[in-house]
């Protein structure tokens, strides 16, 4: 198995910067991919950023040019750089990772996810 543990998340104005740390430990050199979610109230969680164990990148439009996603693979560690921050990117976000798909598929590898951090942005 995967735990994930989230931390980074708080208040800031409209504008403003905060970076999310995502520490992983168990299983990690069986995942792979790995990313960010979040789900603002009353809505789904929706991607953000994820990435893959070769390294390829993927953006939601909605944070492109503002966030960057990145991770130390020596510490097991996954961030999220979140610049511009909108009032919209309020939600609680939720770090993942999932084993590969085949594993997923046949009940021997998992999906996993993290408690969650608070992003509040006050405009």
């Amino acid at each position: 198995q995967v735990q994930l543990v989230e931390s980074g998340g708080g208040v800031v104005q409209a504008g403003g910067s905060l970076r999310l740390t995502c520490e992983a430990s168990g299983r990690v050199l069986n995942i792979a991919r790995t990313g960010w979610y979040r789900q603002a109230p009353g809505k789904q969680r929706e991607l953000a950023a994820d990435m893959t164990d070769r390294g390829n990148i993927n953006y939601a439009h909605s944070v492109k040019g503002r966030f960057t996603i990145s991770r130390d693979n020596a510490k097991n560690i996954l961030y999220l750089q979140m610049n511009n921050l909108q009032p919209e990117d309020t939600a609680v976000y939720y770090c993942n990772a999932q084993e590969p798909p085949w594993e997923i598929q046949d009940g021997t590898g998992g999906h996993y996810w993290g408690q969650g951090t608070q992003v509040t942005v006050s405009s």
